[in-house]
């Protein structure tokens, strides 16, 4: 400790220097040197002032010279290493020319780079870790995938891309730099094989490559070089779904599948999908600011309008590229939410539904307009869509039906298709306690998919999530599996048995309750290649049973056919797909082209993309049309497309009887459309569940239909609760087979038995045949006089009769004989085809029957020793209502063999002789202990 006299010497001591010091300052400050100095820095700082990046430019120049010294050096040091690192963190001007400066540097200086990562980050960066081991070939930064146990009970995102490291604590400078290390990679090909693949001998398409022809070295050059925006916009000017195709696109199969390094491909889909992810933090409003000042394609009607079915993959692309081109576009989506495929088909887990939103917020931003609840072939034709003013039209509808194996006990309850476990989950959102569509029960039982492909991948880990203890049943080997690699990974890291070798020949179940109990599975062994280059699968005569409460098959799909039927000039390949014309996007029908599943039949989501997109060009180069005619079409084609977007709202509502409701609702489309015979799917509120309801009446000019509805689950009885003004979410139609209606003899009758709520069902199928100027038979029951309705004085039968008179006999049944005949319809049917027996009153030409299911079975019971013709209507359990789900099915027997068909599409009017009543009413019970547990909740008991 210095004392007292030390501290005043060693303050006097300074003080005279600090004297000294200032003199002789003084004394230079007057030299010319200094003035000399002094006007140099002025003029400096004025320089500085009027044009700084010259001087910011030299000082990077002089300090790049300095990094281009230490990369001389045999290593990197940790002190270099480490400030450079900074230095790129600081995203600034200097970090992007170091980032410039080395992706141009040679590949052994990148490796050093590499290496000095590894070896002086590698403890903060745990990514980084060996990461200079066979770099660039054999090693790559991953995106970041969430662990097994984090990640297979819910239905989060399991690869979050590289924006993934952002949640355990990355910054997004950070991730920026992740990306950009594995663009480092890139070897800048001058042939391009992962955008134009490699051509091959005997082969029409290439091998790899892109199919919607992304430039993939340009992007990675860019990446490289850290201009992330301008990545973004080379790719978006090409493929506006790159959030879409980079997450779903079997990049092991497209472009990573020729990368250069065969090892460890780069991770071009991540990123893609990194790049619109990227933005969306960066700029969140960035797509509204972008096209905020976008012109009205409907307004300018410069270019001809364009309609687009379907809101998958190929429509949204071709929507988007004709949006940007300045035509007027609507896509028209069978669904109540948007992304076809994308959103029913895939889980959030694998594709968040906020990336297809995305892409749909883009085409609005350009005009484009989305239609709802539309099929098209059912609620209008293609001829019907180009006869309301759209130019071209584009089919992107999807391939639908989905394939069954035809064995013995698919009729089982629990046995469905994985297009309806799917869209029961992620469409309608089923596994979520705030929305209505039912489930099977999943958790603790034993779940079996069917197939080998992405789709059986997504139905099994989606069963794994809600619980189950899930196997997958595939007829090859592991090896011949056509799913993608990294999806059979996560599925088997999740905890997913695999049992390869293996074919269903059969299920079997309780004969009680219906619901499938087991399957025998037949051991099978791999023989020579088939068609598909994959050796086949044979039986080998042994088999086993295993026990398995829900059964999921996953076995593709087959072509819908409601448009192809709805246009007969519409050419079609021998698997139901739409032709195309060779070398091009377009049908047999000028003016109407297609692509995606539609005309492939089963493909991927990329090459769907890449079909919207020829189309797209093809459709533009055809479109040069005159001025005036254009103008004309936009105004046609705006006046539909409004038209059929119209509000479903509740125009007029009558309490029939207690519990059952008559709603007059405005649907103009469907009105315009609607056939004796034709049902609607309806969905009530955002949450509910789809549900088919028969027409019972429309008005084609005032654009009304009539709905009756009993409350009889949480969903009708929540419909049976709206009021006048209220507005059902959506209403599609109308759907399946109107009535087949034909002239009968003078002497013959048309016998329709309606049971309760069948009355109106079978109010306008009796009207039409009456108009045909045939006799009509109604035989009407009711349980009891007090719920009669439709049959007072100036009612709907009334009026029938007030009308047609003699041509129409009316018979009433009440169960307790309060109204008309006691008993059920059956009595008085039974007397009519006694009658005719011995020769006496008309005779019966045909039956229809609908009502409840019983009823319909005792009347299909009663009339075939009669050999009379009988045909049920049949509102089966339903989801989509077009064919794509596969849950209305109806087994039938046909020529001795039992078949499946589909209420939706085959009916809803079916012989009821093929029927086999044992087998199909059981599915009525299919959700009975959901639905009571859903009218529970609500308070409905």
């Amino acid at each position: 400790m210095t004392t007292t006299h030390d501290d005043l010497t060693r303050y006097l001591t300074a003080s005279q220097a600090l004297a000294e010091t200032a003199t002789e300052v003084e004394e230079l400050a007057r030299s010319g040197a200094v003035e000399s100095y002094r006007r140099q820095l002025d003029l400096l700082g004025r320089r500085l002032q009027t044009n700084p990046r010259a001087f910011r430019e030299m000082f990077i120049s002089d300090g790049m010279g300095a990094v281009a010294a230490e990369f001389r050096q045999p290593e990197l040091s940790q002190e270099f290493t480490k400030t450079l690192w900074a230095s790129l963190l600081a995203g600034n001007d200097a970090s992007m020319v170091l980032m410039r400066f080395v992706w141009n540097l040679p590949l052994g200086a990148k490796r050093k780079f590499i290496r000095a990562l590894d070896t002086y980050l590698s403890d903060r960066y745990p990514v980084f870790k060996g990461l200079s081991v066979n770099w660039p070939a054999g090693a790559s930064i991953p995106p970041y995938i969430r662990t097994p146990d984090e990640r297979s009970a819910d239905f989060e995102l399991v690869n979050q891309g590289y924006l993934g490291y952002m949640n355990i604590g990355y910054t997004q400078r950070e991730v920026d730099l992740l990306v950009w290390l594995e663009a480092l990679r890139d070897k800048q090909c001058a042939d391009k094989p992962c955008q134009l693949g490699e051509l091959l001998a005997g082969r029409k398409e290439p091998r790899g490559g892109c199919p919607v022809q992304v430039a993939i070295p340009d992007m990675m050059q860019l990446l490289g070089t850290g201009h992330f925006r301008e990545a973004l916009d080379l790719i978006e000017s090409i493929n506006p779904l790159p959030n879409v195709t980079g997450r779903v696109c079997p990049q092991e199969l497209q472009c990573q599948s020729v990368c250069a390094h065969s090892g460890r491909p780069i991770e071009i889909g991540q990123l893609e999908w990194f790049l619109p992810q990227r933005d969306r933090v960066v700029d969140p409003d960035g797509n509204i600011a972008r096209y905020a000042n976008t012109p009205d394609p409907w307004e300018l009607a410069v270019k001809p309008p364009v309609a687009i079915v379907g809101s998958g993959p190929s429509g949204l692309i071709n929507a988007f590229l004709l949006a940007a081109d300045g035509h007027p576009v609507t896509v028209f989506e069978s669904f109540h939410r948007l992304g076809g495929v994308l959103r029913y088909g895939i889980p959030e887990f694998r594709l968040p539904n906020t990336l297809i939103d995305d892409v749909v917020e883009k085409i609005t931003a350009l005009g484009g307009r989305f239609v709802t609840n539309f099929v098209v072939g059912k609620t209008a034709t293609l001829a019907e869509l180009k006869g309301a003013g759209f130019s071209h039209i584009f089919v992107g509808s999807g391939a639908g039906l989905p394939r069954f194996m035809n064995v013995p006990g698919e009729h089982l309850l629990n046995v469905m298709s994985a297009n309806e476990f799917l869209t029961r989950v992620n469409l309608m959102q089923g596994h979520r306690a705030d929305y209505e569509t039912p489930l099977p029960e999943c958790r603790g039982r034993s779940v079996m998919i069917v197939g080998g492909g992405n789709t059986a991948m997504d139905a099994a880990r989606t069963a794994r999530r809600l619980g189950g203890k899930v196997t997958i049943v595939y007829r090859r080997t592991r090896q011949e599996m056509p799913a993608r690699v990294e999806e059979l990974a996560h599925a088997l890291e999740e905890g997913i048995e695999l049992a390869p070798l293996r074919s269903p020949s059969e299920f079997c179940g309780d004969d009680r309750t219906g619901f499938v109990r087991s399957a025998v599975l037949d051991v099978m062994e791999l023989a020579e290649p088939d068609a598909s280059g994959r050796r086949r699968p044979v039986a080998t005569g042994i088999s086993e049973t295993v026990d398995v409460d829900l059964v999921i098959m996953a076995l593709g799909n087959s072509a819908n056919p409601i448009i192809r039927d709805s246009e007969p000039s519409l050419t079609v390949t021998t698997a139901g797909a739409l032709e195309l014309t060779e070398g091009s996007q377009a049908t047999s029908i000028d003016g109407v082209y297609s692509g995606g599943d539609a005309a492939r039949g089963g493909s991927t989501a990329v090459k769907a993309a890449g079909d919207g997109q020829a189309a797209a060009r093809e459709i533009r180069d055809a479109s040069l049309l005159p001025a005036e005619q254009i103008r004309e079409m936009v105004v046609g084609a705006k006046r539909f497309t409004d038209m059929a977007s119209a509000p479903n709202t509740i125009v007029e509502r009558r309490e029939l009887q207690p519990n059952i409701v008559e709603l007059t609702v405005n649907a103009p489309v469907i009105a315009k459309n609607a056939k004796a015979g034709q049902f609607v799917r309806v969905l009530a509120e955002p949450q509910g569940e789809l549900v088919p309801l028969t027409l019972a009446d429309w008005d084609a000019e005032a654009g009304t239909i009539v709905l009756v509805v009993q409350g009889m689950g949480s969903t009708s009885k929540m419909i049976n609760a709206m009021q006048v003004g209220d507005r059902l979410e959506g209403i599609a139609g109308p759907l399946g087979q109107p009535s087949e209606l034909h002239q009968i003899p003078a002497d013959q009758t048309v016998v329709f038995t309606a049971g309760g709520v069948g009355l109106p069902p079978v109010y306008p199928i009796a009207r039409e045949n009456l108009r045909l100027g045939n006799h009509v038979t109604l035989i009407a029951g009711f349980r009891s006089a007090d719920l009669l309705f439709w049959v007072g004085e100036g009612e709907r039968v009334d009026e029938l009769q007030a009308t047609f008179g003699d041509q129409l006999d009316v018979i009433y049944t009440s169960n307790d004989g309060s109204f008309g005949i006691e008993g059920f319809v059956t009595v008085p049917l039974k007397d009519l085809l006694d009658a005719n027996q011995r020769g006496e009153g008309r005779q019966i030409a045909e039956v229809t029957t609908i009502g409840p299911p019983m009823m319909m079975r005792s009347v299909s019971d009663l009339t075939k020793p009669y050999e009379v013709k009988t045909v049920a209507s049949l509102n089966s359990i339903m989801v989509d209502a077009t064919g794509m789900c596969g849950a209305c099915m109806v087994p039938v027997e046909v020529g001795g063999r039992l078949v499946r068909k589909h209420a939706c599409i085959d009916g809803p009017e079916l012989d009821s002789h093929s029927i086999d009543w044992d087998k199909f009413l059981p599915r009525f019970g299919l959700f009975k202990a959901q639905e009571q547990q859903s009218k529970v909740k609500h308070g409905w008991v």
